[in-house]
């Protein structure tokens, strides 16, 4: 994986994009060994108007101050092992954020920031942490009930890469992470899936949230198309 950035670096990306009066998300560019690899940004609000930053992208000034608009920069989300990279930037531009990272990861993001919690309160009941079960504690992922229905954000754990080309997109299909269909990228599922029934009985509790709207993945497109019964094939897949 690309080495944690020490300072304020924009690569490409896009706009912030509004999924629910809540949530909102960009996504960007970062240069790989198998080519350029997509990543994403998802930014929650909370009732006290403070923010949940979650796998920081440094964007660029106009968007910045976009996402300044929306509230105060209260909690810097390092979601996994290798989501870092613009961790510590983000902390130096605001240095009063709060950081969280699941228990898992919590040893390579103090490499960078210093974690305050494993299982963070943000204080309001529309916006969940969960540390996934069966994960070995390195995937955190948010539950949040907005206005328009409940947006699930998780990390590795689900691809969602379907429109990657040419020799990138192939090694990507090769190394696993992208596919036809949303899936758990084989490499991940090795990694860091441990308990498989456990994962699959998070997966299919979240099924079952009858107003599932949107599933947010750091890699590739939201999933929106009945998410419901995409998590069930999931589900059954690891039993």
């Amino acid at each position: 994986m690309t080495a944690p950035l020490e300072s304020w670096k924009v690569l490409p990306h896009g706009q912030l994009t509004e999924v629910d009066d809540k949530v909102w998300t960009v996504t960007g560019r970062i240069r790989m060994p198998v080519g350029e690899f997509e990543r994403r940004m998802t930014v929650v609000r909370l009732r006290n108007g403070g923010l949940v930053v979650y796998s920081a992208i440094a964007l660029d000034e106009p968007q910045m101050a976009k996402l300044d608009s929306l509230g105060r920069m209260a909690w810097l989300v390092v979601p996994g092992d290798d989501h870092r990279l613009d961790a510590q930037p983000w902390l130096h531009r605001y240095p009063t954020m709060h950081v969280a990272a699941p228990a898992g990861a919590r040893e390579r993001a103090l490499e960078v920031v210093p974690i305050e919690s494993t299982a963070p309160d943000f204080g309001d009941p529309d916006v969940r942490w969960v540390t996934v079960p069966g994960t070995r504690e390195h995937e955190a992922a948010l539950v949040v009930r907005g206005s328009r229905g409940t947006t699930i954000v998780v990390n590795d754990l689900i691809a969602n890469l379907r429109h990657e080309h040419g020799f990138t997109g192939w090694m990507l299909r090769m190394m696993g992470f992208a596919g036809d269909e949303p899936h758990i990228p084989g490499v991940r599922r090795l990694a860091m899936v441990k308990d498989s029934n456990a994962l699959a009985d998070q997966l299919q509790r979240w099924s079952e949230i009858e107003d599932l709207r949107c599933i947010l993945v750091s890699h590739g497109d939201p999933i929106v198309e009945d998410p419901r019964a995409e998590l069930r094939r999931l589900a059954d897949s690891l039993r």
